[in-house]
């Protein structure tokens, strides 16, 4: 029998009422409003996934994957086109760098008496991320023929935009005190940055490098597909040719690169964690080896791609890359193809936030099981594989156009975002008697203990990775259209073969802008969400 104070205790309990109640179901009603649309501009449709046809084509398509290709010649060409990739990677962030450094410097707020920021500088930043890499490597494909140089370039651009914006957030986030003693001592900015704000930023900096590498060697293979060089390149001959052998062998290494990216990228973040030994000078023996290998890998880099950038600076190529410039001007502000364009980037945002969410539902299953070895597996196949490869294969599952996109975004941003999620939620602070435990003690079933426990105090931390993703999301949704999945990315893909650069012109500049407005937005949501 229930004793009478228990009674009371159930009785009160049910008469509570969640305070936040109310606020929630209109978030919920609102949330229903805007994302309807947006589904239905994504072209989703559960059906074609289940259609007999579909399912019959893509199943003969994968079966084409097994067993993988791996005769000698075929092997001389990836193993070409390994190394090709990843000296791709190591000159485009080096140029990169080179671009972020002194953009940072003029962008940065820190190490000045007023907190001002230069906005050319900041300008200039903007323009060079908010344009996908995959579009500067289509441009610089046309100007300067097939090959790696394309791809450096773009990427030198796109990642020079990111490094030098992050770059002057990070050394603004510092506690400028002792950059600012340094300049009312009469030092130079320069000299108060590099002896007053740059030991504390140090870590934060180079950790974010060597995670801009990472990505760097993801977004060389995707460039590969408008021809500029590596592993991309060799997969879009084969995708082309239905080659799902030599497919299926280009996919295994590109997955084994990443993975080994990632455990180095993890390695070095691990050893900057470490206290250094006191001694008289900064540099010591494992320093000095880094240093080493980063030089190495640099020459040897400049020397596979055997790339002559200075005749780049030659009377010949200043006129051709100008004759092509001023192709794209002025745009083509018709009333027809504005709507069209305007289509496109409904179609491009439908995409972006269609997959994003997919991939945060998917995600935060895959993050959960305690287990974590069979998931993991499965997370690092689903990121380590490029979205327009994934598009290529959704576009035979669904049929071209947005769904397709959408359902590619979904595929790799899951496996970020889950092996984001269980990070997050493993590392969520726990107290002495932490909420989920205590609701399990209560008799709270496990996922109400998990909804009202765990996930309050990791939501913060979730949201702000997803919507970073989305941020990420909306430039490869620009170009997802390259194979057919719809959105902006199609409409400039078409423009560019038919050399309507006018057209074309009007398509990058809504890309530059719908890529400004959702950082905006972003940011804007995670202030309200704090």
């Amino acid at each position: 029998m229930m004793r009478a104070d228990d009674a009371v205790a159930v009785a009160g309990i049910g008469a509570l009422r969640d305070p936040a109640g109310p606020r929630r179901l209109w978030g919920a009603i609102i949330a229903l409003v805007v994302l309807w649309p947006l589904f239905q501009g994504a072209g989703f449709q559960l059906s074609s996934l289940l259609d007999a046809n579909n399912l019959h084509v893509i199943g003969g398509f994968l079966a084409g994957f097994v067993p993988p290709e791996t005769s000698a010649e075929f092997g001389g060409y990836l193993w070409q086109a390994t190394l090709e990739t990843l000296a791709i990677a190591t000159m485009g962030l080096l140029l990169a760098f080179v671009l972020a450094v002194p953009l940072s410097y003029w962008a940065s707020s820190a190490a000045r008496e007023k907190a001002t920021q230069n906005p050319l500088a900041r300008g200039v930043l903007t323009v060079l991320r908010g344009i996908p890499e995959l579009v500067w490597a289509l441009v610089f494909v046309r100007v300067f023929g097939l090959g790696p140089a394309a791809g450096v370039l773009a990427l030198g651009l796109t990642y020079g935009g990111m490094l030098g914006k992050v770059y002057a957030e990070i050394l603004e986030s510092e506690d400028g005190t002792a950059a600012r003693a340094l300049l009312r001592t009469g030092s130079p900015r320069a000299v108060a940055l590099l002896y007053g704000l740059l030991p504390l930023a140090s870590k934060e900096l180079v950790s974010y490098t060597v995670y801009r590498w990472e990505c760097a060697i993801r977004a060389s293979v995707v460039m590969g597909f408008v021809g500029a060089g590596g592993l991309g390149q060799l997969m879009d001959q084969a995708m082309k040719m239905l080659n799902g052998g030599e497919a299926c062998s280009i996919l295994l290494v590109f997955m084994a690169l990443v993975l080994l990216a990632d455990a180095l990228s993890n390695a070095l973040r691990r050893a900057l964690d470490v206290t250094p030994a006191a001694r008289a000078s900064a540099w010591g023996v494992r320093s000095m080896a880094v240093l080493v290998a980063l030089l190495a890998g640099v020459v040897a880099s400049w020397q596979l791609l055997d790339m002559e950038l200075w005749a780049l600076f030659t009377g010949g190529a200043a006129s051709a890359m100008a004759d092509f410039v001023t192709g794209f001007f002025p745009p083509d502000t018709s009333r027809a193809w504005l709507w069209a364009v305007a289509v496109g980037i409904w179609e491009t945002l439908a995409i972006s936030v269609v997959g994003t969410l997919l991939a945060a539902v998917a995600g935060m299953v895959l993050a959960l099981p305690k287990f974590r070895a069979p998931w993991n597996v499965v997370l690092n196949v689903l990121r380590s594989v490029p979205e327009l490869v994934w598009a290529t294969i959704t576009a035979l599952a669904v049929g071209l156009g947005p769904f397709a996109g959408a359902l590619a975004l979904a595929l790799h941003t899951a496996g970020v975002l889950g092996r984001l999620y269980a990070e997050a939620l493993e590392n969520a602070p726990v107290a002495p008697v932490a909420p989920a435990q205590a609701l399990r003690r209560s008799g709270s079933a496990r996922a109400l203990a998990f909804l009202y426990g765990t996930l309050p105090g990791a939501a913060p931390q979730l949201l702000a990775y997803t919507l970073y993703r989305w941020e990420m999301n909306i430039r490869m949704a620009a170009i997802l259209g390259f194979v057919g999945a719809g959105g902006l990315g199609q409409l400039l893909y078409f423009k560019l073969s038919l050399f309507h650069y006018a057209e074309a012109s009007t398509v990058i500049i809504a890309m530059l802008l719908l890529s400004i407005a959702v950082d905006q937005a972003s940011a804007w949501l995670r202030r309200a969400m704090r």
